[in-house]
């Protein structure tokens, strides 16, 4: 499954990213199908379908918004304001330096409701009590691939999109990650997943975060309705045996928590699955002006 990861559009060539900013990276509200977040030196507003509806707690912050992207009908859309940033920056999070950039599809690299799972996955890598490879497919920009590496994993990260590779080996290297343990592959998901299991390669833990629709290897249509079972069941199948968790998140309208645990439980075999916790939930980001922002569901086993 190709996933890209647009670059820049209509922006200036990136050069090195300026100094990390001390600002936390954050929600600042949401509301009327957007969101307003802090992202280091920048206020930024962008589209939020999940907002539609919802009421801004803090108006007057919006005001402040350095820039702001707009969707456009005829291709990529593009950002406007005052004081938008001229090319790459950075910021610190959960002992992470990031790189950012303004992209043509609205994204900065940094997804806010990825973050907590940061944190559960560093536990889990702590607590096995001995060395985990981890396998991160559809891994984008590498924020759970840098927070298992940080926490002593070996991680093989995936992404069929050579510029996101190079964005999160970029993470990597002004996080002080350079050397850590990671394979970076450029490599078409399941492709890669089919011949990992033809090999008979293993993994402790698949950590897998698919986009709604793309494309396949040859340009055929992609979607994550048709496919999330056959997705899950390879995950399953490479780590059978030696599974220490698996974490499965979406962000598709139609697979929320209780579809997506049916899903990772129907994946695994039922004497496994009993020996193991099963949870779900819906990832969500709060906004410091109050109210939450839907952003998804997450899924994940772990063993007893």
């Amino acid at each position: 499954m190709m996933c890209a990861m647009p670059e820049p559009t209509g922006l200036p060539s990136p050069g090195p990213p300026a100094r990390a900013s001390a600002a936390i990276p954050r929600l600042i509200d949401r509301g009327d199908g957007r969101r307003l977040e802090r992202f280091g030196p920048y206020l930024l507003v962008r589209p939020a379908p999940a907002a539609d509806g919802l009421e801004p707690a803090d108006r007057a912050a919006w005001v402040a918004a350095d820039g702001r992207y707009e969707r456009s009908s005829r291709g990529p859309g593009a950002w406007h304001g005052p004081r938008l940033p001229t090319g790459p920056w950075t910021v610190q999070l959960e002992g992470l330096t990031l790189e950012l950039r303004l992209t043509g599809t609205g994204q900065v690299g940094l997804f806010l409701e990825q973050v907590p799972l940061w944190r559960w996955i560093r536990r889990q890598v702590r607590a096995a009590g001995r060395p985990l490879e981890i396998l991160n497919l559809f891994a984008h920009t590498g924020g759970s691939t840098l927070a298992a590496a940080a926490a002593g994993a070996s991680v093989v990260h995936v992404d069929a999109a050579r510029s996101a590779v190079a964005w999160a080996r970029r993470n990597a290297a002004l996080s002080g990650l350079a050397e850590a343990p990671i394979r970076w592959l450029v490599e078409d998901v399941e492709v890669f997943a089919r011949r990992e299991l033809r090999r008979g390669r293993r993994y402790d833990a698949v950590i897998l975060d698919p986009p709604s629709y793309g494309h396949g290897p040859r340009g055929e249509p992609w979607r994550l309705e048709d496919r999330l079972a056959d997705l899950l069941r390879s995950c399953a199948a490479l780590t059978s045996r030696r599974r220490v968790f698996l974490l499965v998140t979406t962000h598709t309208p139609g697979i929320g928590p209780d579809r997506l645990g049916r899903e990772l439980a129907a994946a695994l075999p039922p004497d496994e699955l009993r020996l193991g916790r099963l949870e779900t939930g819906p990832l969500e980001i709060r906004a410091a002006a109050g109210g939450r922002l839907p952003a998804g569901a997450f899924a994940r086993w772990t063993h007893s």
